[in-house]
Order: C-alpha cells, then structure tokens, then sequence
C-alpha cells in the first residue's frame, strides 16, 4: 500500500493557523489531501497533528487522523524526520503494510498531481531510498552566495577547487521544494537523516513550488494561482 502523510502542527508562528487558512477557498491543509485522494497511486491518506481543529478539518476533507501527535514533535525544534518516523512505528504497530510513503506538506498547494504521481513512478521505477522534489536554484552558490568568517569578512559561501569565470560553465544547482517526498518506509525508521541513502530528485517547475512560512509566502501563492487561473480562460 503506498500512503500518504501529511503533517501539521497547530503551533506556527511564522504564519498562525496556516495549516487551516483558507486559500483559494479551502484550508490549506484541504489542498494536500485532495491532491493524494486524486491521484491513482495513493490508497489512504493519514494526518499527523497535534491540534484538535486541525484534525476536525482534516477529517472533513477525507483524511484519517488516527492519532494525535505527541508533544514532543509539536515543537518548532522537532525534527520533520522525527514525526515520520513516528507515523510509520504508529502504524506498523496497528499492522499496516506500506509499499511506499508519500509525505505531501500542506505548504505547498500549488503542486499538481502530475508532480505527485511523477515522484511516485521516479520511486517506483528506481531501486532508491526515497525521491525529493526540487527546481531550478535562484543563485548558484558558487557565484551568488557569501558568508561572512569571524573577522566579518565576505567569502564565497562555498568553496571551488575548478574556477568559473561563466555561470553557465558551472555545475547546475537545485532548491529543494516542499511540493513531494516519496519515502521508503524502512529507509525512515532505519537511518536519522534524509541523505543518508539513495535518494533522486523529481524536477518541478519554479510557479509549483512556493513552500508558504509566511503572510507574503502565502500572498506570493495567491498571486501565482490567480494568474494561473486567468491564463488558462484566457
């Protein structure tokens, strides 16, 4: 059985409640379990939160909530890592069997399905540890990113043995996106940190993968599905 995660604590600060404010009409969080009950791969979708309005919502929409998550990973240090992995021995317990774990944050509504079921089939397709989604990077870090030393001096934030006097000539680099991760179960419970193993990367387009942490995060979202929606009947 391939399953679908999502995970949404009740406590951001960034953006309070953003997991169930509304976009474009729905709860946000509506956004994601939507997208996994659309797309043919997914057979269940199971909500992990530790806030009681939030499962009220997520079940509303076709989620299950078969848990509440402990406090100790409803903080703003605990690990993303920590909470699948909880998900996963929660239900390995009550003897489910998962082929595959799809985690779908509820921050980022404006992925498609085809840039779900794209990260399933990478998955399945490959003998991998698990598939990210990214896009193309803003900056490449070998020419537009710098970090200050303890004297408070610039410095390129990494460093090169190669010389490029041409962006176009140095390696191509990715921002990761919260759009998709397909997981192996046993990869998650196994090991403590998501690159430890094999993992590939789906590419998505730059317009699907505003991850919103923020008001003008969640304006940006706003915008790009407004005009998105004007193109198309236009």
């Amino acid at each position: 059985m391939i399953l679908a995660l999502v995970c949404a604590r009740g406590g951001s600060k960034g953006l309070p409640q953003k997991n169930i404010r509304s976009f474009v009409g729905k709860p946000l969080i509506a956004h994601s379990i939507e997208m996994a009950l659309n797309s043919k791969f997914i057979a269940d979708v199971v909500v992990s939160t530790d806030d009681e309005e939030i499962a009220r919502v997520a079940k509303n929409y076709g989620a299950s909530v078969p848990f509440m998550r402990p406090a100790k990973l409803s903080g703003d240090s605990a690990p993303e890592w920590h909470v699948w992995q909880h998900a996963l021995s929660w239900l390995f317990d009550q003897g489910r069997d998962v082929e595959a774990l799809v985690v779908l944050p509820p921050t980022a509504p404006l992925r498609s399905l085809e840039d779900v079921n794209g990260a399933i089939e990478m998955f399945l397709n490959n003998k991998c540890d698990g598939v990210v989604c990214g896009t193309d990077a803003h900056r490449n870090p070998l020419f537009n990113m710098v970090k200050l030393d303890d004297e408070q001096r610039c410095t390129l934030a990494m460093s090169r043995t190669a010389r490029f006097s041409r962006r176009q000539d140095a390696p191509t680099f990715y921002d990761l996106t919260t759009v998709c991760y397909v997981m192996s179960p046993d990869y998650v419970r196994l090991h403590q940190h998501l690159f430890d193993g094999d993992i590939r990367m789906f590419h998505v387009p730059l317009q699907r993968s505003v991850d919103i942490d923020s008001i003008f995060d969640f304006e940006l979202a706003e915008f790009i599905h407004q005009k998105t929606v004007k193109d198309v009947h236009e």
